[in-house]
């Protein structure tokens, strides 16, 4: 089964792809099918995919597919045709990254999960195919100016706090399925006479959305084509005002794609405009969160003094204390830690 699986460590295949000087482009794409097999499906994709030297991380479940990936430009035709070859993925749409990095991913992970977007909902009369209305940036521009629209950010509060759509209400959520309810709470009384509009990074958590909000009774159901991500390459192209403000947050070791010059976020740590997402680099935190890059220096990259601490350590004296424990739950505090005087 070795083929199946990654035989290159992160840094060695880094260091391959520097040697190559080849270009790969960053691609995103997700469609929502329904696969009888995921297990097949995934060892499929990943023989075809790792022929073609494709990296990166794709979830596989009965519901669909997600894929954030890079590949290799001269592979780009190769990888297009494969991908036309399955049926529920030709001419999928793919959403290529506005700023390139070739190291953007370092392993081909393709994982077979519950569902492509997790939302703790166990209800088998939902259909996640019964979808919205897709709109493009310019329909989308029309529609968030009508007084009857209310446009909702269906992302996590450390993904809208460095940048989202102006007037977008944007929920101070950690999960999406937070937002599911919090949403069809607030909009209760406003099922038939307003238009719920949604956006998300690509698409694929508003497409779940806004499938899971007609089967709960709203009649004007819209979202964003291509999310954030087509957004700011159909508005540069055709020359649209851009309704966005700052940085699109990623899911690769960018952290942030910048759509506007606009900083509209802060350092957790001095409260100075910034917008720079950083992983604490005491690896038994690994905290997500905010930091300028005055604070990187003098925290030696660290969300605290404690951390910095232990970052100072030797290598073998810092495995030694996390040996035996779990990842720290910080991990997925995304920003709410305490020891961040600013954050949101």
């Amino acid at each position: 089964m070795s083929s199946l699986y990654n035989t290159l460590s992160a840094n060695e295949r880094a260091t391959l792809i520097k040697e190559a000087g080849q270009e790969r482009l960053t691609i995103s794409f997700y469609q929502y099918a329904h696969i009888g097999n995921p297990k097949l499906f995934r060892d499929h994709l990943f023989i075809r995919w790792n022929a073609l030297d494709v990296l990166g991380r794709i979830y596989v479940a009965h519901e669909g597919i997600n894929a954030q990936l890079s590949v290799p430009a001269e592979n780009f035709d190769a990888f297009k045709t494969h991908l036309d070859s399955i049926s529920f993925l030709e001419n999928v749409r793919l959403n290529v990254a506005i700023e390139q990095d070739n190291l953007s991913f370092l392993k081909l992970k393709v994982k077979v999960r519950n569902k492509i977007v997790a939302d703790g909902l166990n209800d088998a009369t939902f259909d996640v195919t019964n979808k919205g209305i897709h709109v493009d940036a310019e329909a989308f521009n029309a529609l968030i100016e009508d007084p009857d629209t209310v446009l909702v950010d269906m992302r996590n509060h450390y993904e809208s706090e460095i940048g989202h759509f102006k007037n977008a209400i944007t929920p101070d959520v950690d999960t999406f399925r937070d937002s599911l309810d919090i949403i069809e709470r607030d909009l209760a009384n406003h099922k038939e006479d307003k238009k719920l509009v949604m956006y998300c990074t690509g698409g694929i958590r508003c497409e779940k959305a806004s499938a899971y909000y007609k089967h709960k009774g709203f009649k004007q159901v819209y979202q964003l084509e291509g999310g954030i991500i087509d957004y700011a390459r159909q508005v540069e192209k055709r020359k649209l005002e851009n309704k966005f403000l700052g940085k699109n947050f990623v899911f690769d070791h960018r952290r942030g794609e910048r759509i506007t010059d606009d900083v509209i976020s802060h350092c957790h740590q001095c409260g100075k405009p910034c917008d720079t997402h950083v992983n604490c680099a005491n690896e038994a935190c690994h905290l997500l969160f905010i930091q300028c890059e005055g604070c990187g220096e003098q925290m030696d990259s660290c969300c605290s003094d404690a951390c910095k601490a232990v970052y100072n350590l030797p290598h073998e004296e810092q495995k030694k204390l996390r040996k035996g424990k779990g990842a720290s739950n910080k991990i997925f505090k995304k920003g709410r830690s305490d020891v961040l005087k600013f954050k949101r």
